[in-house]
């Protein structure tokens, strides 16, 4: 009896540490780094599903309920996040609250002028030898509110990874050599993820791409690249802006237009056909973070031919 009192004394602690870290997040490339992060010690789900946009998205009935029981959120930024926060706080006053967009200067989201035929960005504006094409009229207003795509830097990604790895190692310190060993090989992957853009970018003439959303700055920022957003104010273009905007893309000589699976394509396909273009689906939602981001520029370098 005695032998039996130890074993389950020993079994005890093991069986608890064995519980995993229940981590929520917001959207799915996060998943992505905390499943490569925590790996088997973490069970992490995404708020915003496949198919849905973050700009507009609520979580459902069922996931507030499972909130309730989670360790750990980590939001990214995303006007969602503050709007539930208050809810969240309701359902789990204990829950730790990790934001990776804390210390990451933003940049303003990228607007498109239709009437000027120009996307302006603020101070992160494409100034090449296309100066004179500038207008100087205000910044729409839209232009005031702050890009929360900052997933898609690889360089940015290292930081969100030390600081993930960071919070669950505070959560789960019996684990923390194995987040800092996967920390290290994300860190690797991430390194080479960018080696491998670069190299299919370098000595590439036309730096710029149209997209219908523009979720695609941080990434153009990182490697030089300049891109031309279709919307404004989530709308498609009338007739005149649509002009302005095959009238740029002539003129810019894009090669390339990306629209995202959760937004219309018509806009999209009317400016490839008039510039004798090609339209590329490709989401900044998507799961499969490194080869996503490699598609990318392959796509850009391969536009070019």
């Amino acid at each position: 009896m005695r032998h039996l009192l130890l074993l389950l004394s020993l079994a005890a602690p093991l069986a608890q540490a064995a519980e995993p870290v229940r981590v929520f997040v917001s959207v799915l490339p996060q998943q992505t780094f905390v499943e490569q992060l925590g790996g088997p010690a973490v069970r992490v789900e995404s708020l915003v599903r496949p198919g849905f946009s973050p700009h507009t998205y609520e979580p459902t009935p069922n996931q507030i309920a499972r909130l309730a029981d989670a360790d750990l959120f980590i939001g990214i930024g995303l006007p969602f996040e503050a709007a539930w926060m208050e809810r969240l706080r309701a359902v789990n006053p204990d829950i730790r609250v990790l934001d990776l967009g804390d210390g990451i200067e933003r940049r303003p989201m990228e607007v498109h002028d239709h009437d000027e035929g120009e996307g302006r960005t603020g101070d992160h504006a494409d100034h090449s030898d296309h100066d004179h094409d500038r207008t100087s009229h205000p910044p729409a207003a839209a232009e005031s509110e702050l890009d929360p795509h900052i997933w898609t830097s690889p360089l940015l990604v290292k930081t969100m990874g030390e600081r993930i790895a960071s919070a669950l190692a505070e959560l789960d310190p019996a684990r923390s050599s194995q987040y800092a060993a996967n920390l290290a090989a994300f860190q690797s992957e991430l390194d080479t993820l960018d080696r491998d853009i670069r190299a299919q970018l370098v000595g590439l003439k036309h730096r710029r791409f149209m997209v219908f959303h523009p979720a695609w700055g941080y990434f153009a920022e990182a490697y030089g690249l300049t891109q031309i957003p279709i919307e404004k104010e989530g709308k498609d273009p009338g007739p005149r802006s649509l002009k302005a905007l095959i009238d740029q893309a002539r003129a810019r000589e894009v090669r390339v237009i990306f629209v995202q699976p959760q937004f219309s394509r018509k806009s999209a396909d009317q400016v490839a056909r008039a510039i004798g273009g090609r339209v590329e689906v490709i989401d900044n939602l998507s799961p499969d973070y490194f080869e996503n981001l490699r598609r990318v520029a392959r796509v850009i370098a391969e536009s070019e031919r």
